[in-house]
């Protein structure tokens, strides 16, 4: 895995996730029913199911998983924590708060219905918001201790505002479900809008994040060592949280909190490919595609209402707390 194939192997299971996340649902079809469907033939039910339906849901599952794990691999490396992960200074929580907002509050103030752009806009907005006080504190020169010790501080107020939104809607069990839904994750019902909305920053911020691999491997060895080195290391610690956060909030407003991919992938990835970012960062978006990808199969070859949150939960959390047992 630690040779050169390990990449074109990680693109083959991409690819493989992919066909198969088009392949499967209420309607099964065969890998060559999919692969006239995506080149215009076929019958048109065939390709009204796929064009339609599945594919903006694939792509925006692919593009949430590449996002989330690219932002925890540069997470873990900013703070040199394995446990790190896309939401510590704050963006999934303050996500979340913007969008239960407008599901809490949205009806009474006729933003709900007011455009399909709401609900994943006043999720952007709050997790940028979130991370503001963190991004001044980066700015600033701030110490990476302080910058967790916001983002933990940041994580607990958001949470609890979250948590009071779901109380004043307790009696109106609609607009509950839809906040629990959104809570929990998931790809239901994508459309074009969502990948237009997603995808395209999406990829320019993985592209971006690519060539600061070096300055990645440079910075996890310690900031007075990254700087003897010729690292400037305010300027890149600056680029790291934008982009962490761009990435994070755009896969939390269109997929809902989806949990752990940040988490799991890059250590996994690290332990079987090594710690040189140059490398760890594409294979974690493409890692990360396809486990987000395969825990949202999970969900439509079982219809028993699970989540891709709770699936994603499910094999992330007995990995977190191996990851707790391991000797450093």
């Amino acid at each position: 895995m630690k040779g050169r194939g390990a990449l074109p192997l990680l693109a083959l299971l991409l690819v493989a996730a992919f066909l198969a996340s088009l392949a499967f649902g209420e309607l099964r079809l065969s890998p060559m029913q999919v692969l006239d469907a995506l080149f215009g033939r076929g019958d048109e039910l065939t390709r009204t199911v796929i064009w339609d339906f599945r594919l903006p849901r694939t792509l925006v599952g692919l593009a949430a998983g590449a996002a989330l794990a690219a932002s925890g691999t540069v997470m873990q490396a900013f703070f040199r924590n394995p446990l790190a992960d896309p939401g510590l200074l704050g963006v999934s929580s303050g996500g979340a708060l913007g969008a239960v907002a407008v599901l809490a509050l949205g009806p009474s103030l006729g933003l709900a219905a007011a455009s399909l752009w709401t609900l994943p806009v006043a999720s952007t907005v709050g997790a940028f918001g979130a991370t503001g006080a963190v991004m001044m504190l980066a700015e600033r020169g701030a110490s990476t201790e302080r910058l967790l010790l916001s983002g933990v501080a940041l994580n607990a107020l958001l949470g609890a505002g979250t948590s009071f939104l779901l109380t004043i809607t307790a009696g109106h069990f609609e607009v509950n479900a839809q906040i629990l839904f959104w809570l929990m994750g998931g790809l239901e019902n994508r459309s074009w809008e969502h990948v237009w909305m997603g995808v395209p920053v999406i990829a320019l911020g993985c592209a971006l994040l690519l060539p600061l691999g070096r300055g990645l491997n440079l910075l996890s060895l310690g900031e007075q060592s990254a700087q003897s080195l010729g690292v400037d290391v305010h300027r890149l610690r600056r680029k790291l949280i934008v982009l962490a956060t761009v990435l994070t909030a755009l896969a939390t407003a269109t997929g809902g909190i989806i949990g752990f991919v940040g988490l799991v992938v890059p250590h996994v990835l690290r332990l079987v490919w090594g710690p040189d970012h140059r490398r760890l960062l594409p294979a974690a978006m493409l890692g990360g595609g396809t486990f987000l990808l395969a825990c949202d199969l999970v969900t439509r070859l079982f219809p028993i209402g699970l989540r891709l949150g709770v699936v994603t939960a499910v094999v992330g959390g007995p990995f977190f707390l191996w990851l707790l047992r391991r000797p450093r």
